[in-house]
């Protein structure tokens, strides 16, 4: 039976390890300087050496603020505090699994008409306060010093990189033993107890009843590490501020050095022994400390980067959790206690005497008629706040649903319009591009009937030059006239209005053409880019000295000259270069 009870505690460590593990590694992993898997494996190992090895020091403080000393109580109040962290957790806050046990022992003792020690209390209330402020001290503290010692030693980049890589792995792994040695009161704290009195032999070292439950808390804090906590970890480690790998060093030290130093008996009483006050041994908010280191980062910087809405998520949780535990504790101790007749406390009294003591702060006493009477209207009450609070929890989570699932709506709806305009001028890219290509195979054609019927005047002309020089060559004919017409061919070779035509067409049809030959070739003449863009169109030397009106040799010594500013290679082709440009 203590092991079927045991299991609510299992559950709260469980939540314990998928809330407060991005304490130990969140801003390590959110710096993306330690990996998600690496991390897990170090936090459980060192979570469970200090469950076994420092876990009684805040036990003993939390067994004074309210000693649950029925087993069926302690069930409860774990299982009502382990409910919280998990939903607050789906909530992504990283809320204070202590403040979530403290909440559901004082739920108990209402329930119960244990008395709540305020002392103890108000030590464990400071602790919330003094541990973000503590926090944020060292953090500011260590911040300056580790920046101080790098611009002295002035590490190397990569090398400073794998040595924070490293020391964050180190102090990782303490921070998981300062945690398991501080939180695992929160965990089986209340089962202190009613621990059996047994004790194991494991061959190297022996454990009592008390160290076995501390060893099974944690393993279930290691658990919850490995299955939920990356959630709370990017939380933690990347939305409340953007951490470099210094800062994420320094943060994890000093909630490490917080939880340390409020577990540690050895501490206490090694101030205790040189007339200093003793520090308290509590179960103190890691999650606080955490956010605190943080904040006195992020304040040091500027506060600047800080995401205030973030930082109020969280402020919300801490205040909400505590009361909320407390309610969830006291209404289910009511339904176990009188559904399942689960014995919650031992030496309880009347059991609806108790909750009006509990309620009026035990200064009401009713004579045993009026609690007759008033007993089905208390069932009533209680029945009517535990379908308030199921219809809340369902009513905020259908609104968080909805809420989900219109954003969906709004962001597919923006994408479909998006995707629409985009199409729209897709297709109106394309169709400008078709008309352009046309345009271009339009004028290239026109181009290359001008450059044909250039080819095909210079040749009518130069057979007809050729027979005028035969004619001229026979004393009878009018020489004078035969050379005037001779000289009129020869014009119309040179100022031929075809090819005119048929420059304006290559200038405009070359501009991006010339544009990149010259950003690779700037030394080109003019005359030099006009041959260019005639070797292009594929045409012969013959032709090409057709359209220029220059000789073929002229063509071949302009070609070569060409190839020599271009510093081509003799197995080189000029054409193919030039087609390729």
């Amino acid at each position: 039976m203590f092991l079927f009870f045991l299991t609510s505690g299992l559950f709260l460590g469980w939540s314990l390890g998928a809330n407060d593990a991005a304490n130990i590694f969140g801003s390590a992993v959110g710096s993306k300087m330690v990996r998600f898997s690496t991390a897990v494996i170090i936090a459980s190992i060192f979570v469970i050496a200090g469950s076994v090895l420092q876990g009684s020091g805040a036990a003993h403080t939390l067994g004074k603020l309210g000693s649950v000393n029925a087993i069926g109580g302690a069930f409860t109040v774990a299982l009502c505090a382990g409910f919280t962290v998990l939903w607050m957790t789906k909530l992504k806050l990283p809320v204070s699994t202590s403040q979530a046990i403290i909440g559901a022992i004082i739920g108990w003792n209402f329930y119960s008409g244990n008395p709540t020690d305020l002392n103890v209390l108000g030590r464990i209330v400071s602790t919330w306060v003094a541990g973000p402020i503590l926090g944020g001290i060292f953090a500011v503290l260590l911040y300056l010093a580790l920046k101080s010692f790098l611009s002295k030693t002035k590490i190397h980049l990569v090398k400073l990189d794998a040595y924070l890589k490293y020391a964050l792995l180190i102090i990782g792994g303490f921070g998981a033993y300062s945690l398991g040695a501080n939180n695992v009161a929160n965990v089986v704290g209340v089962f202190v107890p009613s621990a059996p009195d047994i004790q194991i032999d494991f061959g190297f070292f022996n454990l009592d009843g008390i160290q076995l439950l501390f060893l099974a808390g944690g393993i279930s804090i290691a658990v919850g590490i490995a299955t939920y906590s990356k959630k709370v970890m990017m939380t933690v480690g990347s939305d409340l501020m953007s951490l470099s790998a210094e800062s994420a060093l320094v943060i994890v030290l000093s909630h490490s050095l917080v939880l340390f130093i409020f577990s540690s008996t050895s501490l206490s009483n090694a101030l205790q022994s040189i007339g200093l006050p003793a520090i308290p041994l509590v179960p103190v908010s890691s999650s606080q400390a955490i956010v605190g280191a943080i904040m006195g980062i992020g304040f040091l910087k500027g506060g600047a980067g800080i995401e205030y809405k973030v930082l109020g998520r969280i402020s919300i949780g801490w205040i909400s959790t505590p009361i909320i535990a407390g309610l969830i504790s006291f209404v289910s101790l009511f339904f176990m206690n009188n559904v399942f007749k689960l014995t919650v406390a031992n030496e309880v009294l009347d059991k609806t005497k108790n909750i009006t003591e509990s309620i009026a702060n035990h200064i009401i006493s009713e004579p045993s008629g009026y609690i007759n009477l008033f007993q089905p209207l208390l069932y009533a009450i209680i029945a009517i706040l535990i379908l308030a609070v199921i219809l809340l929890t369902i009513k905020l989570f259908n609104n968080k649903e909805k809420l989900k699932n219109d954003q969906s709506e709004e962001l597919i709806i923006k994408f479909e319009s998006q995707e629409k305009l985009l199409k729209s001028e897709l297709n109106k890219v394309n169709e400008d591009n078709a008309k352009l290509e046309k345009e271009i195979g339009f004028k290239r054609k026109e181009q290359m009937d001008i450059a044909l019927n250039i080819i095909n005047k210079n040749r009518f002309l130069e057979k007809l030059k050729t027979k005028i020089d035969k004619i001229t060559n026979k004393p009878e004919l009018n020489k004078e006239e035969l050379t005037r017409l001779k000289k009129l061919i020869i014009d119309n070779l040179s100022l031929d209005k075809d090819r005119e035509r048929f420059n304006i067409y290559v200038n405009e049809l070359n501009r991006d053409f010339y544009f990149r030959l010259l950003s690779r070739y700037p030394n080109l003449t003019e005359n030099e880019q006009r041959l260019c863009s005639l070797v292009r169109l594929n045409l012969s030397s013959k032709e090409m000295a057709s359209i220029l009106n220059i000789s073929t040799k002229s063509v071949e010594v302009n070609r070569h000259r060409l190839r020599k500013k271009m510093f081509l290679k003799r197995e080189e082709n000029l054409t193919e270069l030039i087609g390729k440009l």
